[in-house]
């Protein structure tokens, strides 16, 4: 196993800013990492821990020796959701079974008071199992219920001694400002086309398939993994095709059905879906462009009324009815 932090790609900033904090023995007591799913918020997160609780890293050293028990064990298994260190824990939304937080009944909604009581407050007062220090990574912070975000306040102002606290967002904006206020931020931007190229390939996506993924996975591993799959592609390739034939069809229903249809799939999955859209739009506009009539415009247009709907759904929009309202506005041009 090596580094983890060595291993984070094309984000510079996020990893230097880790570097330094660890190389000057300044490791914040809670970092709040933001950025889009899948560009290597989590690595980061337990490329950190993995340092912090490194038996062989010597002070003013920057990462972790990725070697010792403590390196391995700071890690999820392949497979695994959570490391088997004991110092280092996770708290993500139905990641535990009920009962072993004192509930009836699962997480479905938010990550619970219970389990923040259950997995940090019962801890946070004692000192690291192991000596070196103690992390807590939450996943999708974004999702802590109004209560837990308040249980976890004081913890946040006042942690214990080498305690500290790594919270993961893609949504900044839902978590309380007090939890904001009481995190250092940490950026992470999307990933450059030719890194999620290259990640695909090496995962054995053919290089044509790769580079097209990679166009309509805005930067994301996690998009570009979730593109791969065959299923989801031809789900894609389907939807993409039907917007088009509903776009030149005489009659609106086929552009309702589909609006209907729309409010069936996951948010992130219909984002996808409307990116696929804008490319084969813009593609239209291109192949199209110098033509003497006005298809490059329309074409130009529908692709803006794409990224709309796209921006709509991150702003929280219903999903039949941006898709609605982009479908009946690209048929009138």
């Amino acid at each position: 196993m090596s580094a983890l932090l060595s291993t984070v790609r094309a984000q510079p900033t996020a990893v230097e800013t880790l570097r330094r904090a660890l190389s000057g023995e300044r490791v914040h007591h809670a970092y709040l990492f933001d950025g889009p799913d899948g560009v290597g918020k989590e690595l980061a997160a337990f490329g950190l821990a993995q340092a912090l609780v490194c038996e062989r890293r010597k002070t003013g050293e920057a990462e972790a020796c990725g070697a010792c028990s403590a390196c391995s064990r700071a890690v999820p298994r392949a497979g695994e959701t959570r490391p088997v260190h004991p110092d280092v824990i996770v708290l993500e939304r139905g990641l535990y079974d009920a009962a072993s937080i004192g509930r009836k009944s699962p997480e479905t909604q938010d990550l619970s008071i219970d389990q923040v009581r259950t997995v940090v407050l019962a801890r946070a007062a004692f000192a690291p199992h192991e000596g070196r220090a103690k992390v807590f990574i939450v996943r999708r912070a974004d999702e802590l219920s109004t209560q837990a975000a308040n249980a976890l306040l004081k913890t946040l102002e006042e942690p214990g001694a080498r305690t500290h606290f790594v919270l993961l967002t893609s949504m900044p904006d839902l978590l309380l400002p007090t939890i904001r206020s009481r995190t250092l931020r940490v950026r992470f931007g999307p990933l450059p086309d030719a890194v999620v190229t290259e990640l695909l390939v090496a995962r054995g996506t053919a290089q044509d398939l790769a580079t097209k993924i990679a166009h309509l996975a805005g930067g994301s591993m996690a998009s570009a993994n979730a593109l791969a799959d065959p299923e989801a592609s031809a789900r894609r390739e389907q939807f993409v095709s039907r917007a088009v034939a509903a776009l030149e069809d005489d009659d609106a229903g086929a552009a309702l059905d589909l609006a209907a249809e729309a409010k069936q799939l996951e948010k992130d999955a219909l984002a996808v879906q409307l990116q696929a859209l804008a490319v084969a739009l813009g593609a239209q506009a291109r192949e199209t462009a110098g033509a003497a009539d006005s298809r490059a415009d329309v074409a130009a247009a529908r692709h803006s009324l794409a990224h709309a709907a796209i921006q709509q759904l991150e702003g929280n929009a219903s999903s039949q009815l941006a898709v609605e309202a982009m479908l009946l506005k690209m048929r009138a041009l």
